[in-house]
C-alpha cells in the first residue's frame, strides 16, 4: 500500500495536435497521468490565455493551488455564460472542497478523525462522517477484492519507510519489519453500522487513506465544477485526475501516460479522454537508491517492503475514487493478476510498465492508447 501518491501530470496542447509527439509536456492544459504537475503551474495565480481551436476562440484558464501534500491543478474552457473570471472563483470553491475532505482525512493532524481513531486502537471504537465511514468502506471493500495488496493499515508502518518530507534514504533493518508486520491486515478494522464507527482491534494498528482520500476529493471538486455550471475542464490532484466534457472543436482531452524512468513531464503513449479518471500509481516519485537497488513508497502489505512487479500503473475508471483505490493494488499484484483484477471492474482500463520494463495494455484500452515509443529503461 501506498505511504504517498505518484503525482499526475497534464499532456499534450490543447490547440496543436502535432506537439504531443515529441514524448515531452509543452502543455499542461491536456491531461497526462503519471509525474509531478507541469512545470507551468505558477504557485497559486491564475492565469487566462486566448487558444484558437478551430473556428472557436476560447480562453483557457489556469490556476494552481496545493492541498493534500500535493499540487492542485484546474483547466476549463470559458463559455458566454462562464467567463474567466467565474471559471477562476469556481477553481477557488473546487480547491476549498479538496481542502475540507484533507482536515477531515488526514493523519497529520491529531486531531482529524482518523489520527483519533489511530489513538483508540485497542480500545475503543470511534464515531465518524459519514464521508470517512463510506472512503474506509470503500477500501476495505477493495482489500477484499484484491487479496489484500490494497490496505489501508499500511500506516502501521509509519516512521520505519522515510519517503515524504521526513526523506532518508536508510531503509529499516529485516527485524524492524518483521516486527510491525502483525499490524498490516485490513482484517483489524472493524466497522460499526449503526452507530458510524471504526474500530481497529489491536494497539499499534494505524489507518491512513492517503491511497483513496485524493481520488475521492478529485470527485467531489469534480461536482463542484459541474454544480457552478463549468462544462469542459479538468481536475488534478498528485496524481489523480478526472476530465470532464470536450474542447470547443468537438475533440477528447488527451491524456499522456507517463515514462516512468524518463524526464519529469515526459511520456510514452496518449489517450483520448472525456468524462474519466485517471490514477497512477509510481515507483519514481517518492523513492531513493541505494547499493543498486531502488525504495519506493508503494509497499506491499504482505511483506513490509517496496513492492517490485511494477515500475508504474495508470487507471482509467468512471471516477477517481475507484481509479486511485485500483491503482496501488495492481502495482503490487504486478501485470497478470493485476489485469485479471482490472477486466474484473465494470468500465475500467490500465496500462501498466512491468518491472522489466514491458508494456501491458487492458482490452478496454486496446485501440485507445496511442504507444509512441517504449518507456526508457533503467533502474
Amino acid at each position: 500500500m501506498a505511504l504517498g501518491i505518484a503525482a499526475a501530470v497534464l499532456v499534450g496542447c490543447l490547440s496543436c495536435h502535432d506537439e504531443g509527439t515529441s514524448g515531452t509536456s509543452p502543455n499542461p492544459s491536456v491531461p497526462t497521468v503519471g509525474a509531478a504537475p507541469a512545470a507551468a503551474w505558477s504557485g497559486g495565480t491564475p492565469s487566462a490565455r486566448s487558444v484558437e481551436d478551430g473556428f472557436v476562440s476560447q480562453k483557457i484558464v489556469e490556476n494552481g493551488e496545493r492541498a493534500m501534500g500535493t499540487h492542485l491543478a484546474f483547466a476549463a474552457f470559458t463559455t458566454p455564460e462562464n467567463d474567466a473570471a467565474k471559471v477562476r472563483s469556481a477553481f477557488l470553491a473546487a480547491a476549498d472542497e479538496i481542502r475540507r475532505i484533507d482536515a477531515l482525512m488526514t493523519t497529520w493532524r491529531p486531531d482529524s478523525e482518523l489520527s483519533r481513531v489511530n489513538a483508540a486502537a485497542g480500545v475503543a471504537p470511534v464515531v465518524v462522517a459519514q464521508e470517512t465511514y463510506d472512503i474506509v468502506a470503500a477500501s476495505l471493500h477493495t482489500s477484499e477484492i484484491s487479496e489484500g495488496t490494497f490496505d489501508i493499515t499500511f500506516e502501521s508502518l509509519h516512521g520505519l519507510w522515510k519517503f515524504d518530507q521526513d526523506l532518508d534514504p536508510h531503509p529499516p533493518t529485516e527485524a524492524q519489519v518483521k516486527a510491525k508486520l502483525p499490524l498490516l491486515s485490513f482484517h483489524h478494522v472493524h466497522l460499526g453500522s449503526t452507530d458510524r464507527s471504526v474500530y481497529l482491534d489491536q494497539k499499534g494498528v494505524r489507518i491512513s487513506l492517503g491511497g483513496i482520500a485524493k481520488g475521492y476529493a478529485v470527485d467531489r471538486a469534480a461536482k463542484v465544477l459541474e454544480n457552478l455550471g463549468i462544462r469542459s475542464f479538468y481536475v488534478q490532484a498528485g496524481g489523480d485526475l478526472y476530465t470532464r466534457g470536450k474542447k470547443p472543436d468537438g475533440t477528447d482531452w488527451s491524456a499522456g501516460v507517463r515514462d516512468p524512468r524518463g524526464p519529469e513531464g515526459s511520456f510514452f503513449a496518449l489517450l483520448a479522454v472525456t468524462d474519466h479518471a485517471f490514477s497512477t500509481a509510481g515507483d519514481y516519485e517518492r523513492s531513493y537508491v541505494v547499493n543498486g537497488h531502488r525504495y519506493h513508497h508503494i509497499i506491499d502489505p504482505r511483506t513490509g517492503y517496496p513492492a517490485k512487479a511494477s515500475r508504474s500503473v495508470t487507471i482509467w475508471a468512471k471516477t477517481a475514487l475507484e481509479a486511485d483505490e485500483l491503482d496501488d493494488a495492481v502495482f503490487i499484484l504486478g501485470p497478470e493478476k493485476g489485469l485479471d483484477l482490472v477486466e474484473s471492474q465494470e468500465g475500467v482500463g490500465a496500462v501498466i510498465v512491468d518491472a522489466e520494463n514491458k508494456v501491458w495494455i487492458s482490452k478496454r484500452l486496446e485501440g485507445r492508447l496511442q504507444v509512441l515509443r517504449n518507456p526508457t529503461d533503467a533502474l
